[in-house]
């Protein structure tokens, strides 16, 4: 059996979703460079292990199956592909390795330091620098054969992409992607939770390419419509039992705060961030020089002494919600509120709080696309041979952005010793500080 091109497999990777996962010495060769070897030292989910402790997995086990199920669909949409629509085998090549190093400049514990935002860049940004600037480069031109640059468009798009690139990135960042069928049953096996199913296999063999609107995309027959509802529903059950569990918000919140704090004294700089791993990222935010802020929400992360839910804000609440919700984009304004909000309590209680011991929980807002198409070979009455998966199903952006933001609260997370004080004094300490709503 041989990967694309005619390479022959060389040795073979025993995954815990797919079991072998084959590998060519191109493949090989990528996997081991050290930027790629870094992954294997970040926790896919960053701190949810502190409530599951199987959830160890990290990026590098993810990304070795997200280049899996990427280099399935490719073989699936060329299979399928009209003959007007040309995915040579270099493109497919430049797509598959983008698959395998779509995370490669991840920061360490799972996303909470890209929500920080500039001059933070996110995690696709520095994986173009990596891709480009590195001995990955070399990799890619000398044993892939593709141009590092093309492949660095596909994770972090820079104008129009050639007409067989564009298709294939709707695979690796969509509301069909192979990101999402990997990490979403990875997640919930590691968890052990009965969440994120997903009929993979059907979802892939649904595939098609047809023209939408002058332009060939992929869509998916019939047989997809509900492998693609099980992926959305997947998604917001994990986001509502895993991801944004309270404990690994107040860890990511913790955390959050704990770099924005050396960030504001450059005791450690956004580009030193983009080198470190979990374990090293920890160390180095441990030493004398970091501020105390830095040193003592690190050391809270390490003993487990971690920051407690005082109050839960949901969409109800209007305008303070939509005031929090505000603060997310401006990490800067969030912090002096958490510090007002630290003062003012030392105030009522005429005794000292910390001010790291006050943070805000800002979960970011998810965005919901359910931008895919249906082909249907025989329309039932009524139905379009070709339509959007919404109105063949009946849901909207609108309607799963409705349940999110009524799923999605904002926190208001502190020390174990003021937990109760704080929630006692919820709209004495935000009223206030929130330009006096009411």
């Amino acid at each position: 059996m041989d990967g694309l091109g005619g390479q022959e497999w060389v040795t073979t990777i025993r995954d815990s979703l797919y079991d072998r996962i084959p590998l060519t010495a191109a493949d090989v060769a990528l996997i081991e460079t050290p930027a790629f070897l870094r992954l294997d030292r970040i926790q896919q989910l960053g701190f949810v292990s502190k409530v599951w402790p199987g959830a160890k997995h990290t990026r590098f086990e993810h990304s070795l199956g997200v280049f899996h199920l990427m280099r399935q669909a490719v073989a699936a949409v060329r299979r399928v592909a009209p003959a007007c629509v040309e995915i040579d085998d270099e493109t497919a090549r430049t797509a598959i390795a983008a698959a395998l190093l779509h995370d490669i400049g991840h920061y360490p514990f799972s996303h909470a330091i890209e929500e920080l935002g500039p001059p933070i860049l996110s995690h696709e940004e520095v994986g173009r620098r990596v891709i480009e600037g590195s001995e990955v480069a070399a990799v890619l031109t000398e044993h892939w054969r593709v141009d590092p640059g093309r492949v660095a468009d596909l994770i972090d798009p820079r104008g129009e992409l050639p007409p067989g690139d564009r298709l294939l990135r709707g695979l690796l960042s969509g509301a069909l992607d192979v990101d999402k069928l990997d990490y979403l049953p990875r997640d919930a096996k590691h968890c052990n939770v009965p969440y994120g199913g997903v009929d993979t296999p059907r979802l892939l063999d649904a595939l098609r390419v047809v023209d939408v609107e002058g332009r060939p995309r992929i869509v998916v027959n019939e047989k997809g419509v509900s492998p693609l509802h099980s992926l959305i529903t997947a998604r917001q059950e994990m986001f509502d039992n895993v991801y944004w569990h309270h404990t690994n918000r107040a860890c990511m919140v913790m955390l959050l705060r704990a770099v924005q704090d050396a960030l504001a004294v450059g005791a450690i700089t956004p580009e030193q961030l983009t080198l470190h791993d979990d374990a090293s990222l920890l160390e180095v935010l441990s030493r004398s020089a970091m501020p105390a802020t830095t040193r003592a929400l690190v050391d809270s992360l390490r003993s487990r002494r971690l920051h407690k839910r005082a109050v839960e804000v949901s969409a109800r609440s209007a305008d303070l919600y939509r005031y929090l919700n505000s603060l997310y984009a401006d990490p800067a304004r969030r912090r002096a509120v958490e510090m007002g909000m630290a003062a003012a309590l030392a105030d009522a209680l005429g005794t000292m709080v910390e001010p790291h011991e006050v943070l805000i929980d800002i979960p970011k807002p998810e965005r919901w696309r359910t931008d895919v198409w249906v082909w249907f070979s025989r329309p039932p009455l009524g139905f379009r041979p070709l339509m959007p998966w919404s109105e063949a199903v009946g849901l909207s952006d609108d309607d799963l952005k409705r349940y999110e933001e009524h799923r999605r609260l904002v926190r208001v997370v502190t020390t174990e010793r003021l937990r109760d004080e704080v929630a006692k004094r919820a709209e004495v300490l935000l009223l206030p500080l929130l330009g006096g709503i009411a």
